[in-house]
């Protein structure tokens, strides 16, 4: 069985942890300003973010507040794992690569023209290593975002995963992630689409 024992949520400028309001920037902010500022909040200690893209910012960030205080970092690396999705895939990076080829490729942005990338970024960070996957759909699926992850923890050496959606396009932006573990906790939820449906839409405004 898998459990839901974590969620963050960050949308309109307001990160929620676990369903409850963690903070709130002072004032609404384009989508750079909010990250840069999100970063400075709650971490300001890895000087790698500022050479992300938005998509990555975004992922790392959501992934940084979720895992804080948990124990997802006493396992072995190769037992923790992610599934992510989104609608826009890399295109938001892709739209500025491509500007850049007019005069000078930019490698730099090159670099984030894939959107699993954010995982990439992510397990960098804290040294996941398990099975991972990217999927591209036009909504938030939480059938297949409750089901592929309890197949992987059932059948796989995870005891651990990540899912959920990010999404960036242009100043537009959603992250939804989930920490899934194969042992309920004092107030996990048992994962099915239904959970993750309603810890989504609640605070969906």
């Amino acid at each position: 069985m898998a459990y839901i024992t974590g969620s963050c949520i960050i949308r309109h400028n307001k990160v929620y942890l676990n369903g409850t309001l963690l903070w709130e920037a002072a004032q609404e902010l384009e989508v750079s300003d909010f990250l840069r500022a999100g970063y400075d909040h709650f971490s300001g200690q890895y000087p790698k973010f500022h050479k992300m893209d938005a998509l990555s910012k975004l992922g790392w960030l959501a992934a940084e507040i979720l895992l804080k205080d948990t124990g997802v970092h006493t396992l072995p690396p190769e037992q923790v794992g992610m599934v992510l999705s989104n609608r826009s895939s890399s295109l938001d990076t892709d739209l500025r690569y491509y500007a850049t080829v007019k005069d000078f490729a930019s490698p730099a942005l090159f670099v984030y023209t894939l959107p699993n990338i954010v995982m990439g970024e992510i397990s960098i960070r804290h040294g996941f290593k398990g099975e991972n996957t990217f999927f591209v759909s036009d909504t938030f699926d939480t059938a297949l975002m409750s089901t592929y992850p309890a197949q992987l923890l059932a059948e796989t050496p995870l005891k651990a995963c990540i899912c959920g959606w990010v999404e960036v396009m242009e100043q537009r932006y959603e992250v939804a992630l989930f920490l899934v573990e194969n042992k309920r906790t004092d107030k996990a939820q048992p994962l099915t689409a239904a959970a993750l449906s309603a810890f989504y839409q609640q605070i969906n405004s």
